[in-house]
């Protein structure tokens, strides 16, 4: 097997590793979501449950797809052309994913968690 053979292998296993993780994620937060609101009724609270789990969900499989584009832009075809193409594609996705971080948190991924005054106190 030739390097560019793997290299291609390498980036259609990390691709089919994202699209699983949000195939997954989205079936398995489904589930959750049903079992939730068929055992407790509590519909606000399963929702913001799947939502944040989908979330998740969504932005791992971004990760996983990232990889991929790099590993496949910058190893195998590594063209001015190419490397503008993945950096748009980088920048849509990293756009996606602070977006979803920011919608599943409530800040952003720079930003310090919020604590209690008993927290900060006891630093």
């Amino acid at each position: 097997m030739e390097f560019t053979e793997i290299i291609e292998t390498a980036g259609k296993v990390l691709d089919a590793a994202g699209v699983a993780a949000i195939v997954l994620g989205g079936l398995i937060g489904t589930i959750r979501f049903a079992r939730e609101v068929a055992g407790r009724g509590d519909f606000d609270r399963a929702y913001r449950s799947y939502r944040r789990g989908l979330g998740r969900a969504i932005l791992l499989g971004l990760e996983f797809l990232v990889a991929a584009d790099i590993i496949r832009s910058v190893a195998l075809s590594p063209s001015f052309t190419s490397v503008g193409v993945l950096a748009l594609i980088v920048l849509v996705r990293t756009f996606l994913s602070y977006s979803l971080q920011l919608e599943l948190t409530g800040r952003w991924p720079w930003q310090r968690p919020k604590s209690d005054s008993s927290t900060v106190a006891s630093l």
